[in-house]
């Protein structure tokens, strides 16, 4: 149990440091590409700071696989290297039983990350997108909510907030639609009601409609008009209703599945989020893998040679699975893999992998 104990602490002290040199890294990389980014725009360098403190968690959350690949790596070098590996197999302790606390370690990490980290990585990432669109003087067009979906277009001489029961896929066939729209002196001017909207080259054209006008010393049902179609003219297209979604990693993961069902009760595809959703429960036995990994490269004496190429091998086999892992995340999103095979396949395939070679490299 000491000896565990001892190789969880080196492990974590390791894993720590190299956390913190990529933070830092990641923050002076991050602050040049804002300072860019918002080169044109009135920002103050407490702008860009804040932007950049805001945007770099969830650059580093990508990254940690890689962080704990490396730490993996120096600390069985560093063990290798002090003998210590040695030592640890003349008392009767099998190799195979050093990686017990490393492992156990990185699982607790990736549950640590997936339970708190990514919820501070959802909502600095949301704060991020709120200020810089407010500096580019842009704003999400679309919110869902229990009661359904919100739409947001206007232009300089009005605002139109629509409301919709559900919608198709990307958004452009609304069903039980509602308009109103605003003017900019005198408040909330018409009402329309529908059936049905759909979104055509500049305008929404709302079938079965009822238009009431609004304003002072107005009696609107009076003055009601229906409509077997009526357009309303519109600046929004297809591509920003679809954006305005935003990332699944602007969604924490305790409200996700949440979100899921109002996605799927508003008529879109949830495929994108439950592919996220179940890659990030699968990140911790992810970050299993990545030890495993670079376990089987480096669990060895450094007297046997070629520590540098096995260093090199360790970390383009972790990279080739990381972008394995990418790839079917890919072909989830897009259908042709379930989300469950998506997400759970490359780790479980790396862990078998490495666990192969440590076996034939510790029993032949």
């Amino acid at each position: 149990m000491i000896l565990h104990r001892y190789f969880a602490k080196r492990f974590l002290s390791i894993f720590l440091g190299v956390f913190g040199v990529f933070f830092l890294i990641m923050v002076f990389l991050d602050l040049v590409e804002q300072m860019r980014r918002f080169s044109k725009v009135d920002a103050t360098f407490s702008d860009i700071l804040t932007l950049t403190l805001l945007n770099v968690p969830q650059g580093i959350y990508q990254i940690l696989p890689l962080i704990v690949i490396l730490a993996t790596i120096t600390l069985f070098l560093g063990l290798a290297r002090s003998s210590e590996l040695v030592v640890t197999r003349a008392a009767g302790r099998s190799a195979l039983m050093s990686l017990v606390s490393p492992v156990l370690m990185a699982l607790t990490i990736g549950i640590m990350a997936v339970s708190f980290m990514n919820p501070i990585v959802a909502s600095t990432s949301r704060q991020y997108e709120v200020r810089s669109d407010a500096l580019v003087g842009d704003s999400s067009v679309l919110t869902l909510g229990s009661s359904g979906l919100w739409l947001r277009q206007g232009n300089e001489e009005g605002q139109t907030v629509i409301r919709a029961k559900s919608a198709n896929l990307d958004g452009t066939v609304l069903s039980g639609v509602s308009f109103i729209t605003f003017s900019a002196e005198t408040g909330p001017v018409r009402r329309v009601e529908g059936l049905r909207a759909e979104l055509m080259d500049g305008a929404w054209l709302v079938y079965d409609a009822k238009s009431w006008p609004l304003g002072i010393n107005i009696n609107a049902e009076a003055a009601a008009t229906t409509h077997v179609t009526l357009e309303i003219a519109s600046t929004l297209t297809a591509a920003e209703i679809r954006d305005s979604f935003g990332t699944p990693s602007s969604i924490q993961i305790w409200d996700l599945p949440a979100f899921i069902e109002r996605l799927r009760a508003a008529g879109f595809s949830a495929q994108r989020h439950e592919v996220w959703l179940q890659m990030e429960l699968a990140l911790p036995v992810f970050l299993v893998a990545m030890v495993l990994i670079g376990a089987s490269f480096t669990l060895r004496h450094q007297r046997g040679g070629r520590t540098g190429m096995m260093v090199l091998f360790a970390i383009l086999l972790s990279f080739a699975i990381y972008f394995l892992r990418n790839f079917t995340q890919i072909l989830g999103e897009n259908g042709q893999l379930p989300a469950v095979l998506a997400a759970w396949a490359p780790p479980l395939a790396a862990i078998a992998m490495s666990l192969g070679i440590l076996l034939h490299n510790e029993d032949g």
